[in-house]
């Protein structure tokens, strides 16, 4: 059963590797307060051009992480990223990230799509048994993705993030392969 076009195209992104002018868009919303509250738990700080590709000359295949950048399909524009990392291959698990980084490209199915692209990666190229993640309780828009392409809730870890004075849950999401697969089958 093909349930998509390619391993790395779905119906709205494709994910890729990084380009050369990446870092320069990225830097841009690795400097916002609100897209670095929403993708991660430490405190937000900056990241440069030069960080950034830095990291992408090192950082896009290591043993324990793989990066992909998400671009649009009608053309070709960058709109996030998205990573498997944290591997225990022993046990055949890993956690995610993703991060659609304009406020305007949110909402507009791009963080779906590319869920659905690297599940599909993980499970049927990486041979993974489990993908998981968290997600700070206030990211109501992450949830509702996560939800919809089949992660399950597993706990939380209360009062774990700390900010403007408001303390929020921490949410542990997963999603086995078998669970994947079942949804995927239902969708066809």
């Amino acid at each position: 059963m093909t349930l998509y076009k390619s391993l790395f195209h779905g119906d709205k992104v494709r994910l890729a590797p990084f380009q050369a002018d990446d870092a320069e868009q990225m830097s841009k919303w690795f400097s916002d307060a609100q897209f670095l509250r929403e993708i991660d738990t430490d405190m937000a700080v900056p990241v440069t051009i030069h960080e950034l590709e830095n990291k992408d000359r090192t950082g896009m295949k290591d043993h324990n992480g793989i990066q992909f950048r998400i671009r649009t399909l009608n053309d070709d524009r960058l709109v996030g990223f998205i990573a498997l990392h944290s591997f225990e291959w022993n046990n055949q698990v890993a956690l995610i990230a993703i991060g659609i980084g304009e406020g305007s490209e949110r909402d507009q199915g791009y963080g779906t799509d590319a869920m659905r692209l690297i599940l599909k990666y993980a499970f049927h190229e990486l041979n993974l048994n489990r993908v998981g993640l968290d997600v700070i309780s206030y990211n109501a828009r992450a949830l509702k993705v996560y939800k919809k392409v089949g992660f399950k809730e597993e706990g939380r870890m209360r009062s774990a993030v700390l900010r403007n004075g408001n303390a929020y849950d921490r949410i542990i999401m997963g999603i086995l392969k078998e669970e994947w697969t079942h949804k995927q089958k239902s969708l066809s």
